[in-house]
């Protein structure tokens, strides 16, 4: 059990006295962890009283009977249904949720983004939320969304959960703190965060603007893939995975609730913080990740392995092999391979591929996505390296290269990827993206053996 030598609370980023993060290591685990000594029942989960005047309720991530069961036992000052009240609708314009078709989109094609700038406008986690495409249906519970999130601002008093989806948070640029009901995670780029469903949190600006890309996840949550053949280690290995102790607030203060359910935003008044979990035991908890400690595996003779050798973390479907998401990381690693074309080759697809770029340069594009920037290849549309590359590649000393000073990023999903009006519109478009591949040549002359 986590006991801190001292009872910790939290408070605003911008209080003068601060507290920092705590955190317990790995995913999956059953964890449990107290703000105040004794806060949490031993030997049983719903006592009849519990210590300090706490009320002990359940938080549930699957069905009671799923195996294993998702859930966290959390001992709080007041039990959620006083965090709740009459709701008001209210609209969030940029963050939109799937089924969203525009007709007046194309969303088949080959796309890249420049970054996504900042607003001059004060913009805070809700507000500065910019979804790029959408996939499957938020009501049947498969599928997923992709965002931008820009974020100047701190939420003061507001509160935010999602009865609709799982958040995973890649940060591209500042620092953000997320105060959640089970403790405080801060998050910096080259982490990444998973915030459950259903989960209620605030964020804060440690360090501003923040941007950053989201991969909104409506299907089963993110789990580590399944190894096969490479065995238990390497990839991500579950200790790197912190989830955070418990911190509580026991504040009286008018407070804003906000929830997302079923692609609609609604509002609840409450005269109290909501973040008052003292205590907590379970294996339904938000986590953070240091893409640093991720582990490539490859191949280390001829050949170019299929770029699941690089989840991270995956969101299953119902169809087995066939992922609702991927979390696909391209790190910094050696390329050793003899007589083999290194970059990823040209391919079409079953799945969708949106691609981030966090910094550095990307191998089968080393120009025009940039660090901030996305790219989008949907289902069965036809991609690869750019000329420069393909050139640089198929013509290199093949000794041993390492793509150093790298890190990029692939949501990749079962389901087409629709454009939604901002990404058509609003965000920073390439125009002549798709002429990347214009100048590729043909080079066949039909001479026997000639390469």
């Amino acid at each position: 059990m986590n006991r801190p030598t001292n009872p910790h609370s939290m408070t605003q980023a911008s209080t003068p006295v601060g507290t920092h993060a705590g955190y317990m290591p790995g995913f999956g685990n059953d964890f449990e962890t107290e703000a105040l000594p004794d806060a949490l029942p031993q030997g049983m989960n719903s006592p009849q009283k519990c210590n300090y005047g706490l009320y002990g309720e359940q938080l549930s991530g699957t069905a009671f009977t799923a195996n294993p069961p998702e859930r966290t036992w959390c001992y709080r000052i007041r039990p959620s249904v006083k965090h709740s009240h009459r709701y008001e609708k209210i609209d969030l314009t940029y963050w939109k949720s799937a089924p969203y078709v525009d007709p007046d989109v194309i969303s088949l094609g080959q796309y890249r983004w420049d970054p996504v700038p900042h607003s001059d406008a004060g913009l805070s986690w809700l507000t500065g939320m910019r979804t790029m495409t959408t996939a499957g249906d938020v009501n049947t519970q498969v599928g997923m969304a992709s965002h931008i999130y820009l974020v100047t601002e701190s939420m003061v008093d507001d509160y935010f959960f999602s009865a609709d989806s799982e958040l995973l948070v890649v940060p591209q640029e500042g620092r953000l703190r997320f105060a959640t009901e089970l403790g405080i995670i801060d998050l910096e780029p080259k982490e990444i965060a998973i915030i459950p469903r259903g989960l209620l949190y605030r964020v804060e600006v440690l360090e501003g603007p923040a941007r950053g890309f989201v991969c909104e996840n409506y299907g089963q949550k993110f789990e580590l893939p399944g190894r096969g053949p490479i065995g238990a280690n390497c990839m991500a290995n579950p200790r790197d995975f912190k989830a955070p102790i418990a911190a509580f607030e026991d504040r009286e203060v008018p407070s804003t609730v906000t929830i997302k359910w079923c692609g609609q935003f609604h509002t609840t008044k409450i005269p109290h913080s909501p973040l008052d979990v003292v205590a907590w035991h379970g294996n339904y908890t938000p986590y953070k990740y240091d893409m640093r400690n991720y582990c490539p595996v490859g191949a280390i003779l001829f050949d170019h392995p299929d770029p699941s050798i690089f989840t991270v973390l995956t969101a299953p479907s119902g169809q087995p092999g066939t992922a609702n998401i991927d979390f696909v990381l391209f790190r910094e690693r050696w390329m050793v391979m003899e007589d083999t074309f290194r970059p990823p080759w040209y391919h079409k697809n079953i799945m969708s591929e949106l691609m981030g770029n966090i910094y550095g340069q990307y191998d089968a594009k080393p120009q025009g996505f940039v660090p901030g920037g996305m790219s989008l290849h949907n289902m069965m549309i036809p991609h690869g390296p750019d000329k420069e590359a393909f050139e640089k590649a198929s013509n290199a000393n093949l000794g041993a290269d390492k793509l150093d000073q790298t890190m990029s990023f692939m949501f990749e999903t079962r389901f087409p990827q629709h454009l939604t009006q901002f990404a058509a519109t609003e965000a920073p478009l390439q125009d002549d993206y798709i002429d990347c591949w214009t100048s590729l040549e043909k080079k066949f002359d039909g001479t026997p053996g000639k390469k």
